[in-house]
Formats: C-alpha cells, sequence, structure tokens
C-alpha cells in the first residue's frame, strides 16, 4: 500500500508542527498555521460523509472552534497533530448524524475500489465493483470509518489507533475484521 504524504509526516514536519501548537498554546492568535494547514483536510473529511456542503463548512468551522478553545489540553504523542483534530470532527460529526442534520454518505473514487478490491480478490469486473457498492452501504458505521481511514485516506495504523483512541495493534486487528465482514458481503457463504 503506498503512503499518502498528506496525511504521514516526517520528523522535521512534526517538530515543526509542534512549535507552532506550543506558541498556539501560549498564545490563541499563533493558531493560524495549523488551521491553514488542516482545515481543507478537515473539510473534505466532514464532507466526504455528509454530502451536504453548507452542514460541512459549519461542521468544520465548530471543529477547529473546538480545537482553538481546547488547544491548551492537546498532549503530543508522536503523531500529526491531525489525529486530534479527527477525533474531534468524527465527534461533530456523529453529533450532526444523531441531530438529524445530516445523513451519512460515502464517495469512493474508482482508485479506492480497485484497491479494495485487489485486498479482497482478483475479480476487476464492473459486477464486482457493483458488489462492492452494495456492500459497502451495508457495514456498520465503526467498519466502514476504518476502511474508509485505511483504504481511502491511506492513515497508517497507528495514526487511525490515536483518531479513533485505540492502540495501533488494535487498529490492526478491527481494519483486518472489517475487510473480512466486507469479503462475507461481497462473497455470502452459501
Amino acid at each position: 500500500m503506498t503512503v499518502n504524504p498528506l496525511y504521514h509526516h516526517t520528523n522535521q514536519r512534526l517538530e515543526e508542527e509542534l512549535s507552532w501548537i506550543l506558541r498556539a498554546q501560549k498564545d490563541p492568535e499563533s493558531f493560524g498555521p495549523l488551521y491553514k494547514k488542516y482545515h481543507e483536510q478537515i473539510f473534505r473529511y466532514i464532507y466526504q460523509r455528509m454530502d451536504d456542503e453548507e452542514l460541512a463548512f459549519d461542521i468544520t468551522s465548530q471543529v477547529f472552534m473546538k480545537a482553538l478553545n481546547n488547544i491548551n489540553k492537546y498532549e503530543y504523542r508522536g503523531v500529526p497533530f491531525s489525529s486530534w483534530l479527527y477525533r474531534i470532527a468524527k465527534s461533530e460529526l456523529y453529533q450532526a448524524f444523531r441531530d438529524r442534520k445530516a445523513e451519512r454518505t460515502v464517495n469512493i473514487e474508482s482508485f479506492h475500489l480497485y484497491e479494495i478490491i485487489e485486498e479482497i480478490d482478483d475479480d476487476h469486473s464492473e459486477q464486482k465493483k457493483k458488489k462492492l457498492f452494495d456492500s459497502l452501504a451495508k457495514m456498520k458505521e465503526k467498519d466502514m470509518q476504518l476502511i474508509e481511514m485505511r483504504f481511502f485516506e491511506k492513515r497508517s495504523f497507528r495514526e487511525i489507533g490515536e483518531i479513533l483512541e485505540i492502540t495501533e495493534n488494535n487498529a490492526k486487528v478491527k481494519a483486518f475484521r472489517a475487510i473480512e465482514k466486507l469479503k462475507d458481503l461481497i462473497n455470502p457463504k452459501q
């Protein structure tokens, strides 16, 4: 699996980001570089899951307001600051779903489908893609979220664990189980 540089950082980038965080903790006016770096990513994460642009902008604003208001509670754990933002975004999304302001959607690009299909089997036919779409729609939210983070966003298990507040090993196990559930939906046992 290839690594998406948008989500993965070098030690130098992590150190630079940590310096921004420390400045923002002392002076909230210094939050700008973090906002600028992650606003688009967080917006896309939210928008891909709800397909309502106006509400996605509102929720994104809420995420950054919560992050700014709670920056002093942030603890560096060796992963990008975005992991913390994604946890906040996940919470805000779930709140929107509970409030019935939004309906859950999954936006999938075709190159992501091929990666999932290759993980499951070698059949790349149109019929298999349709079956994959139908199966993804039947998956539970938690399993779908793991598949999205691992295959669509190319996140490491460590980062998935940080976002979901579980261990890296637990993230691996849960992702494996989600793929197994998807396989069973696509190729049900008679």
